[in-house]
């Protein structure tokens, strides 16, 4: 039988025992970062994704469950570099006391030209490495019962990563630089387009709510035509209307469906971050042939 005093510890303990093997409670901000954590902590840590597959988060708008979601959490992880404008405001509004990681910690972002930083450089695999890092590093703080699992897997998926950032330059290795020009329907591939060696327009600057003016538009109908851009892709969480004006006016071809700032649905093309990876370079190569 315990002693008294044993009996004590124990009961002092038990709950800090309890605590540590009770997996995080995980919100990840968009689809792309829900399943790099659910990679890194298959098993152990599902998130909770707030702007889901085929969603834009651009132009996110909080729901009452989202804000309940955000308030239980104990990780509230995040793409950083501005991408969740309305992060900030949700957090305090659903009063949020827990551990906040930010995906793009320590990476160098891409300037636009108007001084701003474009947040989308999950498109740039080597960055995505940078990612896995942050995610495995922030679950290891807040559950390190799930050690085990979460360096085992994160090893793996970075050794993942690696074989698709190599696939990707074998890809693109074939066409010459001077035919890697590709319109997008908006913004958000310069940080694929800078490693990969890929010129990408786009009518859209870094978020689906902006549009362009005619003459914006006149003038990037001129320069499809004096570049011969090879196509015109629409991304899955844009409506494409202004990329078909910019088809027929510039006599350019609408290449098929990139998948930019979202995962597809289950079952798509694009339903996890390598194939979502490999589906767009598939298309942009075979376009650009």
């Amino acid at each position: 039988m315990l002693s008294r005093r044993h009996a004590i510890a124990l009961a002092v303990l038990l709950p800090s025992i309890a605590r540590a093997a009770t997996p995080p409670k995980v919100v990840a901000s968009f689809s792309i970062l829900g399943d790099l954590v659910r990679e890194i902590g298959r098993g152990r840590v599902e998130p909770m994704v707030l702007v889901g597959p085929d969603q834009d988060a651009h132009t996110y708008q909080p729901k009452p469950s989202d804000l309940r979601a955000v308030a239980s959490a104990d990780l509230l992880v995040t793409n950083g570099l501005g991408f969740e404008g309305w992060m900030d405001r949700m957090a305090d509004a659903a009063g949020f006391k827990g551990t906040r990681v930010v995906a793009s910690a320590g990476i160098t972002p891409i300037k636009t030209e108007d001084g701003g930083i474009d947040p989308h450089a999950f498109q740039n695999v080597r960055h995505v490495m940078r990612y896995v890092g942050n995610l495995r590093d922030g679950l290891l703080a807040a559950d390190p019962a799930g050690k085990d699992i979460y360096q085992r897997q994160a090893g793996s998926y970075l050794d993942r990563l690696g074989k698709l950032d190599s696939d990707i330059r074998a890809a693109w290795a074939p066409i010459p630089r001077n035919q890697r020009r590709i319109m997008t329907s908006h913004d958000a591939l310069s940080y694929y387009g800078a490693e990969y060696g890929v010129t990408f327009l786009a009518p859209q600057g870094l978020s689906t709510e902006s549009e362009p003016s005619a003459k914006e538009l006149r003038g990037l109908i001129a320069q499809i035509r004096a570049q011969q851009v090879r196509a015109l892709f629409i991304e899955n969480i844009s409506n494409g209307a202004i990329l078909r004006q910019i088809e027929r006016e510039a006599g350019a071809k609408i290449g098929g469906t990139l998948f930019s700032d979202a995962l597809s649905a289950s079952g798509g093309p694009a339903a996890t971050y390598l194939d979502l990876m490999r589906h767009n370079t598939a298309a942009m190569v075979a376009a650009a042939k």
